[in-house]
């Protein structure tokens, strides 16, 4: 079964929750976006939520906590990371859903698998409930973006169907200048015709 790239949580609170992929392709030494999102299921209960992020290098076996981030109070927890970690999610709320981050300067060692957890506590009335939302990203560095096969055979195809196109309008160009001037030879010869009708006694 495939697993569907997103989906759509709307809340009449807190507007419209989208949960999409994060991108997975990094380019050595430029910024790059770890997207983790996880909308609330019951929009109207209030809530506060924490995101750790862990990291496993593709020559490790243990995950490493790297990162931490509780409402406007944030700590980079592996030196790996230091100064290169910068908050990208949620602002201004400790409802978190959105708990992306931003590496700078992305380095080959960054190549690996990401662990985006949200801790998330919802309040009710009565009690306190808490819920915990995972997302795995595996990251892989490269010395330049490149482009995806269906990228590519996306605009081959574009290409192609301009050009037919394009054939096609001059085929039907053609096809028109010949009727319209077969019509004009035709009316010219009948006019002829006439003139010859009339002379005659």
């Amino acid at each position: 079964m495939l697993r569907p790239q997103w989906k759509l949580q709307a809340s009449l609170c807190h507007g419209a929750c989208v949960e999409v992929d994060s991108d997975t392709e990094a380019v050595a030494s430029r910024g790059f976006k770890l997207g983790c999102i996880s909308c609330k299921m019951r929009g109207e209960v209030r809530a506060i939520a924490s995101v750790d992020w862990y990291f496993k290098a593709s020559d490790e076996t243990v995950s490493s906590h790297i990162y931490r981030y509780e409402y406007n109070s944030e700590e980079i927890v592996d030196t790996r990371f230091y100064d290169r970690l910068e908050w990208a999610g949620s602002k201004q709320t400790k409802d978190l859903q959105d708990g992306s981050i931003y590496i700078r300067n992305v380095t080959f060692n960054d190549t690996g698998v990401y662990n985006c957890t949200i801790k998330r506590t919802l309040m009710y009335p009565n009690y306190e409930f808490e819920t915990h939302n995972s997302k795995i990203v595996t990251v892989k560095v490269v010395p330049r973006l490149t482009r995806g096969i269906a990228s590519i055979l996306s605009e081959v195809m574009m290409y192609v169907s301009i050009i037919g196109l394009q054939l096609w309008l001059v085929v039907e160009m053609i096809y028109c200048y010949r009727k319209i001037a077969a019509a004009g030879e035709e009316a010219l010869r009948e006019s002829a015709s006439r003139k010859n009708s009339r002379r005659l006694p």
